[in-house]
């Protein structure tokens, strides 16, 4: 699967300021991801560099991208290697996680606009969809900003 990217200038601070703020710690994403209560409890984070490393096994494939995205949008963070992030195979669920559908906001963007770009116009109504699988990330539909990496679920998941 890979490496996924970021924009390292903008996210979620972490930290009192100083060095924590251009390069944030293992143990701050760490904290940071946990924090979300995704059921990443099995999950390390490694940095090197402005790279963040995950591994360990989620429980399926939505805490798979929101740990990525719950990780990597935090300032600092360039990349997201999740090569030895995997989902524990499940009922009728393969053992590795498929390739995620990932949508950077631009300038102008909004969560209407977003649905309709990722899943074709006239599908803005769908933007609730891109909201929920963003949550807890996301608090507020309206609270979206540039730079910041969002999830696009699937509308038919296989």
């Amino acid at each position: 699967m890979g490496i996924f990217d970021f924009v390292k200038g903008v996210g979620k601070k972490l930290g009192i300021g100083g060095e924590d703020e251009a390069s944030p710690t293992a143990d701050s994403l760490k904290k940071e991801l946990d924090s979300h209560k995704l059921g990443t409890d099995g999950v390390d984070v490694v940095v090197q560099g402005d790279t963040a490393v995950l591994k360990g096994t989620v429980k399926d494939q939505s805490v798979f991208e929101k740990a990525v995205i719950a990780v990597g949008n935090t300032l600092g963070v360039s990349k997201v290697q999740a090569d030895e992030l995997k989902v524990a195979p499940g009922a009728g669920q393969a053992a590795s996680a498929k390739e995620p559908t990932f949508y950077t906001v631009q300038k102008g963007d909004n969560l209407w606009k977003i649905a309709e770009k990722s899943y074709g116009k006239g599908q803005g109504a769908k933007n609730n969809v891109i909201f929920e699988a963003n949550k807890p990330m996301l608090t507020h539909p309206d609270k979206i900003y540039p730079g910041q990496v969002l999830r696009i679920p699937d509308l038919n998941p296989a």
